[in-house]
């Protein structure tokens, strides 16, 4: 099914290239690229190097592409984990901030967690230490490294053709696991869980040849009906359970085992619970297996489970979940990870298509009984406050954009997207163009390229400002292109031209961008070059959509006129965040509660879009209170396109060596004024003071 600004197929050819090597322009090594999510990772030698194509069957894991190099010892530029194993695939050992190990002659490979994935194949003696900033590795003599890396991309593997019978959609929805890399308690990391395929609907139901599905003796009985297969899309395919047409909603396995999922608490809530408790104890359960590390929340809740882990570890996946639904629900509540995505989707036939995607997201699924509104009293309520003492906003007309609004029902997780008619308030607004967008990202090499435009001589100080942040990164390679005062001609080249963000400061109203002859409206753009864009003006949501059906695909928009003051620190603040690789989504929640004009601002398209990420750790707000013996930091952590739901993190304190689950759950800790700031010295982080963001840069622990 072809659909408007999309820039090549969805299932791209196996041979496309997503990891480059390249020497680096300063100093001896590597840099690796990957040109799909335009992560980058540096590996720093002795010497210079050459790197030479290598076999990429040559290492245990599978990676994108491989090259040799020959050094005595490699360096990266910061500290990530690094699992040590053996020629046999046992872990000998993994190391973090602070580390020193060493292992006699033989053949190792080295998994590097940075932005990128990388394992190194070597046969020599290996010592591995680090500080709080850097790691090393040393080989004892030159020998020859075989680096593999591996892009954090996924691509769907085939597309499914459905009707729009509930029948054939469940059966369609049943192949989704044939995604899933491994059917242990493994596939609860991201890397082991591919994108489920692709859905079209059509005159027949159609699986193509090469789908293969585990069958692992799980079963989903469930109405035929739309609302309960979407909710329970992503359980099915967690679990690589069949769904089947049923009276009562419920879950079994082979051996007769049943679970109840229309209970006092409702369906929708116990199919998430099911969801949550099952990929939990997963996490839990697979430190038995190939990553054996001391799991902060194994050691929290193991007492109370009553299950042998190590038995368990090695069970079919249908024991595994009796098991796990054995465990009451309050004994794992405490524990279970922040999740990353609620997704409110119309169970209607059009949103099938969308399945997938939420699906890859591993989002909760809700079907919302809320009908879109002419008017949203909470829009109303607070465009009347943010605009009563104010008398510069950046509107261009003197009445807004006619429109619909919904609200979604609040739910427990850090983002929540709405699939269906109408604008989100509180909420992402996610489309099919921009899944497919980002399905089809071009693969680039060089810079990432950063467009400013301000069209409006009056608001120049925010464009000085984010060109400022966009280049403050010395480590990230971007490419800061600023213009001014554009024409119709000039802007219609700018938004067409490829690039990895756009953001646009001036006046948008219904007829478009105002330009210096009149206005553009994106409606009229043939292709949208940018793949993300913040549109930092007036009723900036119709132009955002119109952007994202050309091929973008994700973008921050404005649903309301906007006090200049308040667009000026939050467009600063979004640059920011963007810079130091959060979401567009993680990144508009993080600003709204700094800005009282944040909840004028929504995502529209594909919230978990990153611009990129270089060596440096995944993105996160520290949150700090003084106490009368020190401070007390709240360690808030944000998933990434390579670091989602089922990661694991140690954060860089002393004495600080078990894991965590990384996803929102704020962890407490209680430091000295040295520590903390030894802490925030390490990278430059958002730090939350009384509601109120600061950079760890700029801050000045004394004055609080």
């Amino acid at each position: 099914m072809s659909r408007p600004g999309r820039r090549a197929t969805a299932v791209e050819d196996e041979n496309t290239l997503e990891v480059s090597f390249a020497t680096l322009d300063e100093g001896f090594g590597l840099v690796v690229t990957d040109l799909i999510e335009r992560n980058q990772f540096r590996l720093f030698t002795d010497v210079p190097v050459t790197p030479t194509p290598a076999d990429t069957d040559a290492h245990r894991f599978p990676v994108d592409a491989a090259v040799a190099v020959d050094a005595t010892t490699v360096e990266l530029p910061t500290v990530v984990s690094v699992y040590v194993r053996d020629a046999g695939g046992e872990m000998l050992a993994e190391t973090e901030h602070s580390a020193s190990e060493a292992f006699s002659d033989g053949r190792y490979s080295l998994e590097l967690c940075g932005p990128i994935k990388l394992y190194l194949r070597v046969d020599a003696p290996v010592t591995i230490e680090s500080d709080l900033t850097r790691t090393r590795i040393d080989f004892g003599e030159e020998a020859t490294v075989r680096v593999g890396a591996r892009s954090h991309h996924e691509r769907p593997a085939a597309t499914i053709t459905t009707t729009e019978e509930p029948v054939d959609v469940m059966a369609a929805v049943s192949e989704f696991a044939s995604a899933l890399k491994t059917i242990s308690p493994e596939r609860s990391y991201p890397t082991l869980r591919g994108h489920p395929p692709l859905l079209e609907r059509g005159e027949r139901l159609v699986v193509p040849e090469g789908i293969d599905t585990p069958d692992t003796g799980v079963r989903l009985e469930l109405p035929p009906e739309y609302r309960s297969i979407y909710v329970a899309a992503p359980l099915s395919y967690y679990l690589a359970a069949d769904i089947v047409p049923a009276d009562h909603p419920r879950l079994v396995t082979e051996t007769g085992f049943e679970h109840d999922l229309d209970t006092v608490r409702g369906f929708e809530t116990e199919v998430e619970r099911v969801l949550k408790q099952t990929f939990f104890l997963d996490c839990v359960t697979r430190t038995e297996g190939y990553y054996n590390v001391d799991l902060h929340e194994r050691a929290a809740v193991e007492d109370d489970l009553n299950l042998d882990l190590e038995w368990l570890y090695g069970q079919p996946l249908a024991t595994q979940v009796e098991r796990y639904l054995s465990v009451p629900f309050g004994d794992v509540e405490d524990e279970l990870p922040e999740w990353r995505l609620t997704s409110h989707v119309a169970p209607n036939p059009e949103n099938v298509e969308l399945l997938p995607f939420v699906t890859n997201d591993l989002a909760v699924v809700r079907t919302p009984c809320a009908q879109p509104e002419p008017s949203s009293e909470v829009q109303t309520a607070a465009a009347d406050e943010f605009f009563r003492d104010s008398t510069f906003t950046r509107s261009a007309a003197a009445e807004g954009t006619a429109r619909s609004y919904v609200q979604p029902e609040a739910a427990d997780s850090l983002e929540q997207s709405w699939v269906g008619e109408g604008a989100p308030i509180g909420a992402s607004k996610a489309t099919t163009s921009a899944f497919y967008n980002r399905l089809d990202r071009t693969p680039a090499d060089g810079d990432i390229g950063i467009t400013v435009v301000c069209n409006d001589p009056w608001m120049t100080e925010e464009s000085d400002v984010v060109d400022d942040v966009y280049g403050s990164h010395d480590q990230l390679p971007f490419d800061v292109r600023v213009h001014r005062n554009l024409s119709r001609a000039e802007l219609r080249e700018v938004l067409s031209a490829e690039t990895d963000l756009l953001h646009y400061i001036g006046h948008i109203d219904a007829d478009g961008f105002e330009c210096a002859d009149g206005k553009l409206n994106a409606t009229t753009l043939a292709a949208a070059g940018p793949d993300a864009f913040l549109l930092n003006a007036c009723q900036s949501y119709e132009q955002g959509a119109a952007l994202i059906e050309a091929g973008a695909i994700a973008g921050i928009v404005t649903l309301s006129d906007v006090i200049n003051s308040g667009a000026v620190r939050i467009g600063r603040l979004l640059a920011r965040l963007l810079n130091r690789g959060f979401t567009v989504g993680s990144a508009l929640e993080v600003a709204r509660d700094d800005s009282i004009i944040g909840d004028q601002y929504t995502v529209i398209g594909d919230s978990s879009l990153s611009l990129a990420r270089t060596d440096g750790g995944p993105p996160n707000v520290c949150v700090v209170r003084r106490q009368p013996d020190g401070y007390e930091l709240d360690w808030q952590t944000h998933p990434s396109t390579r670091v989602g739901m089922g990661s694991m993190v140690i954060p860089w304190l002393d004495g600080e060596d078990q894991y965590h689950l990384w996803s929102g759950s704020s962890k407490t800790f209680n430091l000295s004024r040295d520590e903390l700031r030894q802490f925030l010295s390490l990278e430059t982080v958002p730090v939350k003071i009384d509601g109120s963001i600061v950079w760890s840069d700029e801050l000045d622990l004394s004055e609080l």
